[in-house]
């Protein structure tokens, strides 16, 4: 599910099994009463059919009794299968009901509609004292489209309720109608933190740049939460108008959060304008997430001058992530120069992820030519991850040198997607002798086999695999 968007019925299916460990964990066990049954029936249906065939109904005055009085910590669970899962790169609303509720993952898939009734029990339910019930209907209409919804938003935006203004303007984000843009910028001079930092947020996720003047204005809110919200609601607007006001954050604001907050936003908006703050952001903050992020930007900005920083911190800075996004980044500035520090990097570090990520780097800026020795170690590295990537990296290096090790390695390997990697690097060398390719063509395992005929086909037969990326990079 991490990989593809899944169907609606999928994450009805989802939510109502983590709905179930709710109202188990509420009645101490106790059998559901019949409405719950109805709603654990409905958001649970036999797998067999098929996805056309299948309609997952929500029962929300179900929904809604049982949510009452929940633990956070399973509401939390709950309203997270509601919001559903993906890649993103970008987090959710700064102010939610339940405050300790985990990030969103940003998948915009749009089930049915429901019916008029319901869309005004959710709206109503926003109003309550009970946060989980808030936090659930607030969810389930932020998968709602139509101007009911928005407009029940709206009106809730405004409302003398400070708590309602807030998850109004959460809804409203999650909602993603044009119609908003105006409320929610009249919002963020809003009294209340909460509802400020949702508004800047939810003009983020719509990213419309009227709101870009307003949002800046929060760069100076006395709220930490309000000004990481505005800072990434400007890093997701294509504008570079914002620069200069995110340089000062980095180098000004007291809280690490929005200072990493906004060494994203420089990433995003790819301001070269940005390098130096960023480079001093990497090399002397206090804070190794602002470390992490700066570096993570830096590559983002691909600009050469920020090698020597990024070299520096790849070798020295006592965090792994930050060692091993400032590794990452080299290869992203495309600098052939920095094959050395890699090879060093490769070498000695102690973090076998650092380690890894070095391996790929070298690969990444090397095409034919020699070996770093530090990458030739690596082959007999105790991590199946980093000999994987090292072995890659040989073969993209293609050096006639390191047939040896690579054959001794081959001896050895236990790892089978380890040593297709490395029957790829061994024909990308240069191998070609009768014994070898016999020995390989010969093997009893059909892994084996393959790769040898594959490298025997030619190099375009490699490609993309194996393709060892390190892990994704950091998110605000």
């Amino acid at each position: 599910m991490a990989m593809g968007q899944p169907k609606g019925v999928t994450m009805h299916r989802i939510a109502g099994v983590i709905v179930a460990a709710v109202l188990l964990s509420t009645d101490s066990g106790s059998k559901p009463d019949g409405s719950t049954a109805a709603f654990l029936s409905n958001s649970t249906r036999d797998n067999s059919r098929s996805a056309s065939d299948q309609r997952a109904t929500l029962d929300v005055a179900a929904l809604l009794t049982q949510a009452r009085g929940a633990p956070p910590l399973i509401c939390s669970l709950a309203a997270d299968a509601l919001r559903g899962y993906g890649w993103g790169d970008w987090s959710d609303a700064p102010y939610t009901p339940l405050t300790d509720s985990p990030a969103s993952r940003d998948y915009d898939f749009s089930p049915e509609a429901l019916p008029v009734a319901d869309v005004n029990r959710l709206l109503d339910a926003l109003a309550t004292d009970d946060a989980c019930v808030r936090e659930v209907s607030v969810r389930v209409l932020g998968r709602q489209r139509g101007d009911l919804v928005v407009n029940g938003l709206i009106t809730r935006l405004g409302a003398a309720d400070p708590a309602l203004r807030q998850v109004a303007a959460l809804g409203l984000g999650l909602a993603h109608s044009s119609k908003a843009v105006d409320p929610l910028i009249r919002a963020l001079r809003d009294a209340t933190p909460g509802v400020r930092g949702n508004s800047a947020w939810a003009l983020g996720r719509l990213e419309s740049g009227r709101a870009l003047a307003a949002i800046r204005d929060l760069f100076r809110d006395d709220a930490e939460k309000v000004r990481e919200a505005a800072v990434i609601a400007a890093g997701r607007m294509d504008s570079t108008s914002s620069v200069a006001a995110l340089i000062r954050v980095v180098r000004q604001d007291n809280s690490a959060s929005v200072r990493r907050a906004a060494a994203w936003a420089l990433g995003q908006l790819e301001s070269r304008e940005a390098i130096d703050v960023l480079t001093g952001a990497l090399t002397q903050d206090s804070d190794a997430r602002v470390r992490e992020m700066a570096a993570w930007a830096l590559g983002q900005l691909e600009g050469r001058s920020a090698a020597p920083g990024l070299a520096s911190a790849a070798r020295r800075d006592a965090d792994d992530k930050v060692r091993e996004t400032s590794t990452w980044a080299l290869a992203q500035l495309g600098d052939r120069s920095s094959v050395d520090v890699l090879g060093n990097i490769a070498a000695t570090d102690k973090s076998a992820r650092v380690r890894g990520t070095a391996a790929w780097a070298i690969g990444q800026l090397r095409g034919g030519g020699k070996a770093p020795p530090g990458l030739v170690h690596l082959l007999k590295d105790a991590s199946d991850d980093v000999r994987l990537k090292a072995a890659w990296a040989l073969g993209q290096i293609g050096d006639s040198t390191a047939l040896l090790p690579i054959r001794d390695a081959l001896r050895t390997e236990t790892s089978n997607e380890v040593r297709r990697a490395l029957i790829r690097a061994l024909m990308r060398s240069g191998e070609r002798s009768e014994a070898a390719l016999t020995q390989l063509l010969e093997s009893a395992d059909p892994q084996v086999r393959e790769a040898a005929v594959r490298g025997l086909a030619g190099n375009n037969s490699f490609n993309p695999w194996p393709w060892p990326w390190p892990r994704p990079r950091p998110i605000p």
